[in-house]
């Protein structure tokens, strides 16, 4: 009985509100999983910049210091990528400007024992284990501001209750899933994955989806598209929430076992597990609230 609460602001004036508001959400739904939580913020000043990649790292001690991470970091990458570390909350984040790709590298280098658990020019993903509001306020969310939110709350059922189970799972660049329910035929979808090369980072049922939907994505499809696949392929009772930098995405299993309800105005879409998430959301009584039908798609783009 996991919850989700995920927000998109498409007025840029509410850009400095988003953290309060997803907190007000995510104080809502804390419920339906108090043992750990997880967030992912995009477009956070202070957290993620323009031209720069960021890597969020489970954990706040990664076994050396931000000033050792940072030097062995700037070591592996060209005089100009102004790499740096820092520590917010439980998390460490790492950022130079350079892909991606040569940030991993350079970080799996410098520490190989790391777990990286977002990754992007546009987002920061945050996790830990603990009362959901306690780590939304280690990570200072109330006073974040940016363009999109996304939060879950997890009680678990099918794997440990670990910061490395939390949702959401980040596993390209800027993309992030979270889900309530849980998958039947996850061994087997994962094991295809890892015949593909794919490689993973927990037991948890949410990564074969999140790995998933990365995969399809990578050969071409759209976030519907990719969303579509995954319903032809993984089984199970479920409720999706999919970003990406410009996009949000809401996908319900064809039975619809899992509760959730959007919200849309003008200004945003908002999505929760339960309706009492959004009730203070500015506008409300004038949004379009309704349920999202089983089986399909809803997608939203900036």
């Amino acid at each position: 009985m996991c919850g989700i609460a995920a927000l998109q602001l498409r007025n840029p004036s509410l850009h400095p509100q988003m953290g309060s508001l997803l907190s007000s959400m995510l104080c809502q739904i804390v419920d339906r999983g108090p043992d750990s939580a997880g967030l992912a913020v995009y477009n956070t000043p202070g957290l993620v910049s323009a031209g720069t990649s960021t890597l969020s790292l489970l954990g706040k001690d990664q076994g050396i210091t931000t000033a050792a991470i940072t030097a062995g970091v700037a070591a592996l990458l060209p005089s100009d990528a102004a790499a740096a570390a820092r520590v917010v909350g439980d998390t460490t984040l790492v950022s130079a400007a350079v892909g991606t790709d040569l940030l991993v590298k350079a970080v799996s280098e410098t520490l190989p024992d790391a777990t990286i658990i977002g990754r992007g020019e546009h987002v920061a993903v945050m996790k830990s284990v603990g009362h959901p509001m306690e780590i939304a306020a280690e990570h200072g969310l109330e006073s974040m501001a940016g363009s999109q939110g996304l939060s879950h709350t997890r009680m678990a059922t099918e794997s440990a209750v670990t910061a490395g189970g939390s949702h959401p799972f980040s596993v390209a660049d800027d993309l992030c899933l979270v889900h309530n329910g849980s998958f039947s035929n996850h061994a087997t979808v994962r094991r295809g994955l890892l015949r593909e090369g794919v490689v993973f980072d927990s037991e948890n049922d949410t990564e074969v989806g999140a790995r998933y939907v990365a995969s399809r994505l990578k050969q071409g499809d759209t976030l519907e598209e990719a969303l579509v696949n995954l319903g032809k392929v993984l089984d199970g009772f479920y409720t999706l929430v999919v970003t990406t930098a410009d996009s949000m995405a809401v996908v319900r299993d064809p039975i619809a076992c899992k509760p959730a309800i959007i919200a849309e105005t003008d200004d945003y879409v908002a999505m929760a597990s339960e309706y009492r998430a959004l009730a203070g959301l500015p506008g409300i009584d004038n949004a379009r609230i309704f349920e999202p039908e089983p089986g399909k798609v809803y997608t939203w783009s900036l």
